[in-house]
């Protein structure tokens, strides 16, 4: 019968600040780190030694400070009221909503507009957020085809996110999950992270090497980088 899952508070010095984090092991094959609002998560296999999993930590101090700097500033979210005539920036532009009533849900995008037809019973704010990701998935796919071939590599398989706290993914097989709330950001901020998830098709690490793989394609990715980190922190929860 398989080991259950341990979790054990711990306390370790990185880059001369003291962290607290949760250790869990499990029957997970490798160590990997989350931060949230609980902060510091490492997730490690039974067998691991703590010696391993606490120089993965520090190997990626910087992410891992950087991550909790932002967790502690985030304001709380707000609310958006998904109504007739509210207004949603979408890609950098105000974008007025449309709210009818319907049979049968849909969405149509208008120039500054989206049309939603919102069944009785039916909270308007799922058939926005199903418009945004069909749109998102077909932006995203666009946005990689362009600059895949900049890097000699094939459009990798697209998946979309909800995570609350990360904004892409590249896993060890090739394949690119984009948050499709990118989309209520601008049109540069999007390249930004499809250009970074891209990057580690060549160099799976933040190491300066992957930064100049970005670089390749994102010159302004340290501008763009801290804008995310500004308008992520202030995007309306629906």
């Amino acid at each position: 019968m398989p080991a259950r899952p341990t979790e054990t508070p711990r306390r370790i010095v990185v880059a001369g600040q003291t962290l607290d984090y949760t250790l869990r092991r499990s029957t997970r094959r490798s160590i990997g780190l989350s931060i949230d609002q609980r902060g510091l998560r490492v997730g490690a296999p039974q067998g691991a030694a703590l010696r391993d999993i606490e120089a993965l930590i520090r190997q990626h101090g910087d992410w891992v400070l950087d991550k909790l700097a932002v967790w502690r500033e985030r304001p709380a979210a707000t609310r958006f009221a998904v109504v007739d005539g509210a207004v949603l920036d979408l890609l950098g532009s105000p974008t007025r909503l449309r709210v009818d009533p319907a049979k049968r849900a849909g969405a149509r995008f208008a120039t500054g507009e989206i049309h939603l037809a919102v069944p009785a019973a039916t909270d308007p704010a799922r058939v926005l957020e199903a418009a945004l990701r069909e749109r998102a998935r077909a932006l995203f796919a666009e946005r990689l085809a362009h600059f895949a071939p900049q890097l000699g590599v094939a459009a990798p398989p697209l998946r979309l996110s909800s995570a609350r706290t990360r904004w892409g993914s590249c896993n060890a097989r090739g394949n690119i999950a984009l948050n499709w709330r990118l989309l209520l950001l601008p049109p540069a901020i999007v390249d930004y992270v499809v250009c970074h998830e891209l990057a580690h098709l060549k160099e799976m690490n933040h190491s300066p090497r992957f930064w100049s793989v970005v670089a390749q394609l994102c010159p302004d990715w340290k501008a763009l980088r801290n804008e995310l980190r500004h308008l992520g922190r202030q995007l309306p929860q629906f």
